[in-house]
């Protein structure tokens, strides 16, 4: 019995003696943050300061600009969009056979795309030109929004 009573103690020291109490790290380059003093604004209820919410663009994705010296592969290409400096990309092909067969599947969908030829041998399938950055952009994101397969188009800047 006093060996039961011996193991039932020792096994309640053992436990109890051994608690430990959670304190914050102290270092010299930390400080209490309980002393620290809180900064935020609070809005004012004036109505001259209303600010309208911001609008949040759908999980836009930025778009990819690439500079390349570019020549077309036909000349009726060339007379429309050689002064254009801006182009949209929606494929790109090692081989000119396949940006045709591209070509054609696009013309089948409605865009009158175009074949560019680039300095890095590239053959790029354009679906419009621009003189403006900005209408370049635009174009862009109307076709990603418009046509999620073809959310990849970027944008080809001719040097």
């Amino acid at each position: 019995m006093n060996r039961i009573l011996l193991v039932a103690i020792a096994t309640v020291l053992a436990f109890t003696a051994c608690k430990t109490t959670k304190q914050p790290a102290q270092s010299p380059y930390t400080t209490d943050p309980a002393t620290q003093p809180k900064v935020f604004t609070v809005p004012s209820n004036d109505a001259k300061t209303e600010t309208k919410p911001a609008v949040k663009v759908a999980d836009e994705k930025p778009v990819a600009i690439r500079k390349e010296q570019v020549t077309f592969t036909q000349q009726e290409d060339r007379s429309g969009n050689e002064s254009n400096t801006y182009f949209v990309i929606i494929g790109s092909f090692g081989q000119l056979d396949n940006a045709k067969n591209y070509r054609e599947t696009l013309l089948d969908e409605g865009f009158t795309p175009i074949i560019l030829h680039s300095e890095t041998g590239m053959y790029r399938v354009c679906v419009n030109s621009f003189k403006s950055e900005t209408e370049a952009r635009s174009r862009v994101t109307q076709l990603r929004q418009a046509f999620p397969k073809y959310s990849d188009v970027w944008l080809l800047i001719k040097e």
